[in-house]
């Protein structure tokens, strides 16, 4: 990942929203955003902007559809309207690959290359966080909002 000075890595799936800032690729620090996507995620990038960010990574799911489809929504427009790239990772890559909360008991998994959903019996904790440098990150080859059940 080389090029791009300014770059937010957005993880709109977790609560609060986690955004680390990259400069030159390391990580220079991490902000939490409380509330709902719909209210802060507009606002939130409108700040990255205004702070220098030039490039955007969102993960792309599995997790929240509605977060993943705001955030995606928010950033194509901004790619459309101002010429602002950005990118989609998937949130296994900011959670060491544990289970993600999908509904109710199911859990998204990651098997081998295959992400599936799995029932457990208890609460399966989480926690994510954001790598030191991008280059631990894989993006991936499309930046569409990625599902892996069907979206209500």
């Amino acid at each position: 990942m080389k090029g791009l000075d300014i770059v937010a890595v957005i993880n709109s799936i977790t609560s609060p929203i986690e955004v680390g800032i990259y400069r030159d690729g390391k990580l220079v620090g991490v902000k939490r955003y409380e509330g709902l996507a719909s209210d802060i995620l507009l606002p939130t990038i409108q700040e990255l902007l205004e702070q220098g960010v030039e490039r955007f990574i969102y993960t792309s799911g599995p997790g929240s559809h509605m977060a993943t489809k705001i955030c995606y929504t928010l950033l194509k427009s901004l790619e459309i309207l101002k010429g602002v790239p950005f990118d989609a990772i998937s949130a296994f890559d900011l959670n060491g690959n544990k289970p993600i909360k999908a509904l109710g008991k199911l859990y998204f998994i990651k098997e081998k290359e295959n992400i599936i959903t799995k029932k457990f019996a208890s609460v399966q904790e989480s926690s994510f966080f954001m790598p030191e440098v991008l280059d631990d990150i894989v993006i991936l080859n499309r930046n569409e909002p990625d599902y892996h059940i069907d979206a209500v």
